[in-house]
């Protein structure tokens, strides 16, 4: 699924129109992007976390070149846990 296939899905489910759905969802992702830039952890009960880690600084290999070494600095990750309920509804339980 899109966004605008999930947009129409959202106007359709709701009721709205698909400009309030689309100012909905944009309003409603730029929340979660502000508060995980903040460091915050955004939990829907049910449905799953949003949270960020620091990955470490860490040296690798140099695909182009295998005797290459370079080193990657540490960088922080976006990560999203299923909740219970969603996770027994993708899994049919």
């Amino acid at each position: 699924m899109n966004k605008k296939e999930f947009v129409d899905a959202l106007a359709q489910k709701g009721g709205y129109t698909k400009k309030d759905a689309e100012g909905f969802m944009g309003n409603m992702l730029e929340v979660i992007e502000e508060s995980l830039v903040k460091g915050e952890d955004i939990r829907f009960i049910g449905f799953g976390t949003f949270s960020t880690k620091t990955r470490a600084a860490r040296t690798a290999v140099n695909p182009r070149n295998r005797e290459e070494t370079i080193e990657i600095p540490e960088t922080k990750v976006v990560n999203f846990k299923a909740g219970k309920d969603l996770k027994d509804k993708v899994n049919k339980r």
